[in-house]
C-alpha cells in the first residue's frame, strides 16, 4: 500500500475539509432555504385581517375582571385576556416600545362564581368576543388599527378611528396601549422612559 507523504499529504487533507464544508454549508443553505413561521399581521387580498389561530401559544400579558372605561357605566362581569405577538414582546422587553407589526390580541370571556368546589371566587368560561389592535405603519394612516371579530368568523376590517383609536391615544401609557395595566411591562417602559404617566393617570371623557 502506497502512502502519501509531504505536499501531496497536504493537499488531499485541504481537498477532504474543503468538501465536508461544502457539504456543511450545503445543508446549511436547505434549512435557511425553509420558510420561518412569523407572527407578524396577515391579511386577505381584500385587506381584512386574518385572526392568528396560534394566538393563544403567544405571549400572555394579563387579564382584567369587569374593566369599563366610561365612568358613569357599571362594572362589567367579563374576563379580558390580553396576548400579544411574541416578536414584538421581544422588542419590549429590550426597548421599551412597541415595534413595527405589532399584533394584540384580546379575548372577553364569561366570568362564573358557582361550580363544581367552587364557590366564592369568579374563574373563566366560554369566549363572548375576540378582538384585535394592529401596529402596520404602511397599512394604517395612523399607525394602529383595530378590529372586532365576529363569532365564526376568521377575518375583520379595520373598525372606524372613532371607535377605538381615540381613546388608546389619549389614555395608553405607550404608544397607544394600555401598558398601566399590565404588571409585567410597567416597570420596562418605566425603565426605558417610555411610559406616560399623564395619559395613564388621565379620565376618559363622559360619554352623553
Amino acid at each position: 500500500m502506497r502512502f502519501l507523504t509531504g505536499r501531496s499529504a497536504a493537499k488531499l487533507t485541504v481537498i477532504i475539509w474543503t468538501s465536508i464544508a461544502a457539504v456543511a454549508l450545503m445543508r446549511m443553505g436547505d434549512a435557511s432555504a425553509a420558510p420561518a413561521a412569523s407572527d407578524a399581521p396577515q391579511y386577505s387580498a381584500d385587506g381584512e385581517l386574518v385572526q392568528p389561530r396560534d394566538y393563544r401559544e403567544w405571549i400572555y400579558l394579563s387579564s382584567g375582571l369587569g374593566m369599563e372605561y366610561n365612568a358613569e357605566g357599571k362594572p362589567g362581569s367579563e374576563f379580558t385576556n390580553v396576548f400579544v405577538n411574541p416578536s414584538a414582546y421581544r422588542t419590549f422587553v429590550n426597548t421599551g416600545r412597541w415595534p413595527d407589526k405589532t399584533v394584540f390580541i384580546l379575548e372577553d370571556r364569561a366570568s362564573a362564581t358557582r361550580d363544581s368546589i367552587n364557590h366564592g371566587g369568579h374563574y373563566q368560561s366560554e369566549l363572548h368576543n375576540l378582538s384585535a389592535s394592529v401596529k402596520d405603519v404602511m397599512r394604517f394612516p395612523k399607525t394602529w388599527a383595530y378590529f372586532s371579530f365576529k363569532k365564526g368568523v376568521q377575518r375583520a376590517r379595520a373598525n372606524p378611528p372613532d371607535s377605538c383609536f381615540q381613546c388608546h391615544h389619549a389614555h395608553g401609557a405607550v404608544d397607544n396601549t394600555f401598558v398601566q395595566f399590565y404588571p409585567t411591562l410597567k416597570p420596562v417602559a418605566e425603565k426605558y422612559g417610555t411610559y406616560n404617566q399623564a395619559r395613564a393617570s388621565s379620565e376618559p371623557q363622559k360619554v352623553h
